[in-house]
C-alpha cells in the first residue's frame, strides 16, 4: 500500500486569511523545569489542510463531534480540472469529467486544479480557482459525501455569497480544503481519509489528510 500525505504543514508564516489568527505554538512545559517537553496550539479550527461542518454555514447542520467517523474514510474519485488564478470551475467542467469517469453516490469527489502550486505566491487567498454554485448544486445532485479542493477557499475569491460553502454545506456535504500533494496521485480513485478533531460544537477542524494507493 503506498501513502501519500495531502496535509500543509501548519506554521506561523502560513497563508492565513485576515480574518483568522496566526497559528501558534507556544512552549509550555520543559525537560529542564518539567521533566517533559509540551506546548500549547492556538489556531482557527479552518488552519491549514481542515474539514468544514455543515454548521460552519447551516445553523441546523451537524458540528464537527456530530459527524459519523465512517464519513471520513471513503472512497474518492480524484478530478483533475486544470484552473488558472481566478478561474471558475463550473457545471459543464464537472459534468464533463463525470461522463468519463462517474462519480459515485456517497463518495468524495476530489478538485485537482493545480492551485496548490502557488502555496507560496502572495495572491494564493485571493486569486484561486473557485467552484461555481451550479457546480456545487450539480454535486449535490450527485449525492457526494465529501468535496475537497487544493486551494483555500472552495468558492471563488470573488464569491462574497459564499455560495458553493451553503450549498454544499446546508445538504450536509462536508468541505476539506488546503489540500496538497494531488499530482502524487497517479490514479483516478483512492482511498481518502480526513480525520477531524473530535471538538464538541466546533464548525470544523484541521485534519490530516492521506490517500491510500
Amino acid at each position: 500500500m503506498n501513502v501519500i500525505d495531502l496535509t500543509q504543514t501548519i506554521h506561523y508564516n502560513m497563508h492565513i486569511f485576515e480574518s483568522d489568527p496566526k497559528p501558534l505554538t507556544i512552549p509550555w512545559a520543559k525537560m529542564d523545569t518539567h521533566g517533559y517537553e509540551s506546548e500549547l496550539i492556538f489556531m482557527s479550527s479552518h488552519t491549514g489542510t481542515h474539514i468544514d461542518a455543515p454548521y460552519h454555514f447551516s445553523q441546523n447542520g451537524k458540528r464537527i463531534n456530530e459527524i459519523p467517523v465512517e464519513t471520513f474514510v471513503t472512497d474518492a474519485l480524484l478530478l483533475r480540472l486544470n484552473k488558472h488564478t481566478k478561474e471558475h470551475i463550473m457545471k459543464d467542467d464537472i459534468v464533463n469529467l463525470d461522463r468519463k469517469t462517474r462519480i459515485d453516490k456517497g463518495k468524495a469527489v476530489i478538485l485537482s486544479t493545480g492551485w496548490e502550486e502557488h502555496s507560496n505566491r502572495n495572491d494564493y487567498l485571493i486569486g484561486n480557482p473557485g467552484l461555481s454554485k451550479e457546480a456545487a448544486e450539480y454535486l449535490i445532485a450527485k449525492k457526494v459525501s465529501i468535496v475537497g479542493i487544493d486551494s483555500a477557499n472552495i468558492d471563488h475569491p470573488d464569491a462574497d455569497d459564499f455560495g458553493a460553502h451553503k450549498v454544499l454545506l446546508q445538504k450536509g456535504v462536508l468541505i476539506v480544503e488546503n489540500l496538497c500533494n494531488l499530482k502524487k496521485i497517479k490514479q483516478t480513485r483512492f482511498k481518502l481519509i480526513v480525520l477531524p478533531l473530535k471538538i464538541e460544537g466546533a464548525t470544523g477542524s484541521p485534519v490530516r489528510a492521506v490517500a491510500l494507493l
